[in-house]
């Protein structure tokens, strides 16, 4: 999809006689039911206006033009690409990603820098890193940037209103690189901007490259499978052991049958913490691309996918997805389609902040099942904590079995968490009465560590002394104190109060610039820094660390006398779940069991509810 589609002198002429943003709003409109906002028309305007003069100054009139041009499969669109030939008649194309600023700050990110956007001042990406990684989604992506002869791409950012002062950070020397292979040309550029572009554009007879462009598809490349394969396999630690090899086994052979046949084909594998359902995924992953496989990896957790992307690194980031990203997923357009976490599938991908143009009006699991020829759902009915959250085994199934799939269903047993211990998570279960197991009493016979502590000062202190062992640890609470935005200096509110002890959550993404060494919510599991600060849920769900503390709060108590668990909403920070009426307990009783077998080595907890801390204390022996 793109907005404006033509040839660079029709494209002058539109600027000279400031229909640009006129024509780009009609188009907005046709396609997405609605029209842009003030901002938007106010940026294409001005930034077409700029960019048109530096092409009638170059004399780039014998050219194709491309505005607004949407990247495969996502919902990110490129500002400009102008297409042509060189003077060695070879078909080229340069993306110029177009901004307005007029200044930027530093940020600690390798590839972040801080700007006025959207009326405050946020990190975002470098212009050089942003564009740069555009070119690398469509080499990777788009097959006129792949077939013999492919399309020489290139990329660019030109800051029309921007001029560069002496140290200014847009130039710092982190950015060194970045700079030499995707160039920023700031208001003071024009002509390097110009020879930039005749030295790829000057022979010109853009119109064919263009329609190579446009009549492109989406496919992974070679390279882009080869990398994720090689940087997935480096890792020792995915080993697949019993049932888990069942499975593997059954998704290649189903995908290997997928390319010659119509119906879709689904395997639902359920298991509980610690069945090593991601280990699954992730040695799918490595080996379907390196097979050639156009596989995705998708997800319910923000936290989860961007982990996972800043190990597989930018290059390879577009086959990890989330569960919303496939509303405009063409059928089939996916060969293996790997949902991990699949629990947190939702009713609809769409929410309040969701364009109209990215809502497709299905289930979100129709989508899903609509985008890959083999879909597998991985999966803990025990992990659902939030009321949106849908994605049961039985819901799955009867929505493929509904649309004709192929059904295939697993259960994973063997537990590789907890020290191997399917008891502790059987105790777990059994103690917060989510199933009736044969585990009523924890013994310390078994190799699993697990201790009660008197105090969260006492609790943190025995996490910490683990994490200068060596060992990977992390404090984690149950959601019963607010979560602030970040203060004006970047640094954490210390929300988590219990008497003297005041530790702050996880950082908020997106809500400002956070101060050096605060890593955001999403890296929280991963980066060293996050040891000096309380996970929640939704930043723990989906990792595991060596030893896990937990602040089990008062949202959920033990009543002696009933003989059963309470739930207490006005405790609760947590919205959502608190609005989730009768279904309160039970969510706050699977963000528990979540927190509590987050834990290989050691669980070490401290209940804030004497009472609780009784009755858990009576099933130890």
């Amino acid at each position: 999809m793109r907005l404006y589609s033509g040839t660079s002198k029709q494209f002058i002429e539109d600027a000279v006689h400031n229909q640009i943003a006129g024509k780009l709003k009609a188009a907005f409109f046709d396609h997405f039911g609605y029209n842009p906002s003030p901002a938007e028309l106010a940026s294409w305007q001005n930034s077409s206006r700029a960019i048109s003069m530096v092409f009638d100054h170059a004399g780039l009139t014998d050219h194709g033009v491309l505005l607004e041009y949407q990247l495969p499969l996502t919902s990110r669109r490129l500002d400009c690409m102008i297409c042509g030939h060189d003077a060695d008649r070879r078909e080229n194309a340069v993306i110029v990603e177009l901004k307005q600023w007029e200044k930027c700050g530093e940020a600690d990110g390798e590839n972040v820098v801080t700007a006025w956007v959207g009326g405050a001042e946020r990190e975002i990406l470098h212009p050089s890193a942003q564009v740069g990684r555009y070119r690398t989604y469509l080499e990777d992506t788009h097959t006129a940037f792949q077939d013999d002869p492919a399309i020489a791409l290139h990329a660019c950012s030109y800051l029309h209103n921007y001029y560069i002062a002496p140290d200014d950070a847009v130039r710092a020397d982190k950015f060194r690189g970045l700079l030499t292979r995707f160039p920023l040309f700031s208001a003071d550029d024009v002509d390097p901007l110009t020879e930039f572009l005749t030295a790829r554009l000057s022979r010109g007879e853009g119109l064919d490259v263009l329609r190579r462009v446009e009549g492109g598809a989406y496919r992974p490349s070679k390279k882009l499978l080869d990398h994720v394969a090689e940087v997935i396999k480096g890792n020792p630690a995915y080993v697949l052991l019993d049932e888990q090899l069942v499975v593997y086994d059954k998704v290649l052979a189903c995908a290997a049958k997928g390319f010659h046949d119509r119906r879709t084909t689904v395997l639902v594998v359920k298991g509980g913490p610690g069945t090593g359902k991601s280990v699954i995924a992730i040695n799918l992953m490595a080996d379907l691309a390196a097979r050639g496989y156009n596989a995705h990896y998708a997800t319910g957790s923000r936290a989860f996918t961007e982990t996972l992307r800043r190990v597989i690194g930018s290059r390879g980031e577009c086959q990890f997805k989330y569960f919303n990203s496939y509303a405009a997923a063409e059928r089939n357009a996916v060969d293996v389609l790997i949902c991990d976490e699949a629990h947190r599938i939702r009713t609809t991908s769409a929410s309040r902040y969701t364009p109209k143009s990215e809502r497709s009006g299905d289930p979100q699991v129709d989508e899903l099942l609509r985008a890959g020829k083999v879909v597998v759902f991985l999966l803990d009915d025990n992990q659902v904590v939030r009321p949106a959250e849908i994605g049961s085994a039985a819901y799955l199934k009867d929505r493929a079995l509904e649309k004709g799939c192929r059904l295939f269903e697993y259960e994973l047993e063997a537990q590789f968490r907890c020290r191997g211990s399917d008891a502790f998570v059987a105790w777990v279960e059994n103690t917060l009465g989510i199933r009736r197991t044969p585990h009523v009493l924890w013994t310390d016979t078994e190799a699993f560590d697990f201790r009660i502590f008197g105090s969260p000062a006492e609790l943190e202190a025995a996490i910490a002394a683990k994490a200068r062992e060596g060992y990977s640890a992390r404090m984690t609470a149950g959601f019963c104190w607010p979560w602030s935005n970040p203060k004006r200096d970047g640094t954490l509110v210390e929300d988590v109060r219990i008497g003297e002890y005041a530790r702050p959550w996880n950082a908020k993404s997106g809500v400002g610039r956070l101060a050096k060494g605060i890593p955001k919510e999403t890296l929280w599991a991963s980066d060293p820094n996050g040891l000096s600060q309380v996970g929640c849920i939704y930043t723990a769900q989906g990792f595991e660390f060596d030893y896990v503390g937990v602040i089990f709060g008062t949202d959920l108590t033990y009543d002696f006398d009933a003989g059963r668990w309470v739930g207490d909403a006005s405790v609760s920070h947590d919205t959502v779940v608190k609005r989730s009426g009768g279904r309160f307990v039970d969510l706050v009783k699977n963000t528990y069991r979540v927190l509590l077998t987050r834990g290989m080595l050691g669980c070490y907890v401290c209940f804030l509810d004497r009472e609780t801390e009784r009755y858990v204390r009576s099933r130890t022996g």
